[in-house]
């Protein structure tokens, strides 16, 4: 479901939609590259994947072709975290830039999610399946070893104990009641993520910066993409008439939320939007510029 009153790259965006279109083959790191587009209309996505190619070619080039899992475990958090110096941007944490692919390539800075996605990508290359981890708060990277599962901190390079695990889980078991009766094992919040839904933290991270900073024009463009990338969850249809509606695009704001509150007529946000649906078919406003 797509808005053609959008003031978004049309050609940006459908480039995105056909990227992840299908679960098969899913292009993780071409689509996460994508998103930058909005901010660089120019930026030349094959580029910033044929530099990926590059880093991991020559620390493939090193490793010899008998090399265990171990063996290129070690090379790999050498390569990655001191030689090339990629590292969690603790000076400025929420900077927008921190979830955009090519400039955590070029400036070595990022956040959990965007250095696990650089980290996957070389990892595969160099034949190691490290999978990532949508752990409550922190995105981390797993990986399985004759000795066992490893579990990474992709901001900063370390390797995490189970008592490590338990001790940054227990806010959020506090915080969602999940304790006593109601406890979860670890092992539920350590299961790998689809390549689809760590894309959707993605987006998510840069969706709750930009809400923040009240940017609705770069706003609507992750809403665009967050329907696109999950087309059965129609709270994002919800959120992207919320930010048609600050732009004053009325026409296809009524149409995003009249579509929400058909799938969702017992939400307990119903009431609320069904006021404000009634609201801008009242009132229409002029467009935002």
């Amino acid at each position: 479901m797509t808005s053609p009153w959008a003031p978004v790259s049309t050609s940006a965006f459908e480039y995105f939609a056909a990227l992840v279109a299908e679960d098969e083959h899913f292009p993780l790191l071409e689509a996460a590259v994508s998103v930058g587009l909005d901010d660089e209309p120019l930026l030349d996505i094959e580029a910033v994947l044929s530099e990926v190619d590059g880093l991991a070619q020559r620390l493939k080039s090193r490793l010899p072709a008998d090399a265990g899992a171990v063996q290129r475990l070690r090379a790999l958090n050498r390569y990655f975290f001191k030689e090339l110096g990629f590292c969690g941007n603790v000076n400025d944490y929420y900077a927008a830039e921190n979830s955009l692919i090519h400039r955590v390539l070029s400036t070595r800075r990022g956040i959990p999610i965007s250095l696990a996605l650089l980290y996957m990508e070389i990892a595969d290359q160099i034949g190691l399946q490290v999978q990532g981890v949508s752990f409550p708060g922190h995105f981390l990277v797993k990986l399985r070893l004759p000795a066992g599962e490893v579990v990474m901190d992709p901001f900063s390079g370390r390797s995490l104990s189970r008592e490590a695990l338990e001790e940054r889980l227990e806010p959020f078991r506090q915080r969602q009641g999940l304790v006593g009766d109601f406890d979860a094992p670890l092992g539920l919040f350590l299961q790998s993520s689809e390549p689809r839904y760590i894309l959707a933290r993605m987006l998510g991270n840069l969706k709750a910066l930009y809400r923040e900073q009240q940017d609705w024009p770069r706003l609507l463009g992750i809403q665009e993409r967050l329907v696109a990338l999950l087309p059965e969850a129609w709270e994002e249809v919800r959120d992207r008439g919320l930010v048609l509606a600050e732009l004053g695009l009325d026409e296809p704001a009524q149409a995003d939320l009249s579509a929400y509150l058909a799938h969702r007529p017992d939400a307990a946000d119903a009431p609320l939007l069904q006021a404000h649906l009634e609201q801008l078919r009242s009132s229409p406003r002029p467009l935002l510029h």
